[in-house]
């Protein structure tokens, strides 16, 4: 398995565990319509929350927020609509993303509530 990979697997680990320290209710990982994936998808306060991980051992070529540019959150919100009507949501849903930065030692997480929000085409 790449390096990338391994250290993506690790992120959305770390990422599951500070969800369910903060009471979280994980629903879903990993979880596949055609060709997207959502990586976490969980409940908080009765609210369906979408979570997408960016980790990274680096920040120098660009921050992984700037990474769920337009596109990527078209493809999310699509994948999300899938889930929902799969399992018939009536819930309210937020898109979070939760970053984390390796170093040497240690990491850094960061969770962004409300990343970003669908935009309703007219």
């Amino acid at each position: 398995m790449s390096d990338a990979i391994e250290l993506g697997k690790k992120g959305e680990e770390i990422a599951l565990l500070h969800l369910k320290s903060n009471s979280y209710n994980i629903l879903e990982t990993n979880w596949r319509f055609r060709h997207l994936e959502l990586d976490i998808i969980a409940m908080k306060d009765n609210i369906l929350v979408v979570v997408e991980v960016k980790t990274r051992s680096s920040d120098y070529f660009e921050q992984p927020p700037d990474t769920v540019n337009r596109r990527k959150q078209k493809l999310i919100i699509e994948a999300t609509n899938s889930y929902i009507d799969t399992h018939d949501i009536s819930q309210e849903v937020r898109f979070d993303i939760i970053t984390i930065y390796f170093s040497a030692r240690s990491y850094k997480l960061d969770h962004i509530e409300d990343a970003f929000y669908p935009v309703v085409n007219k």
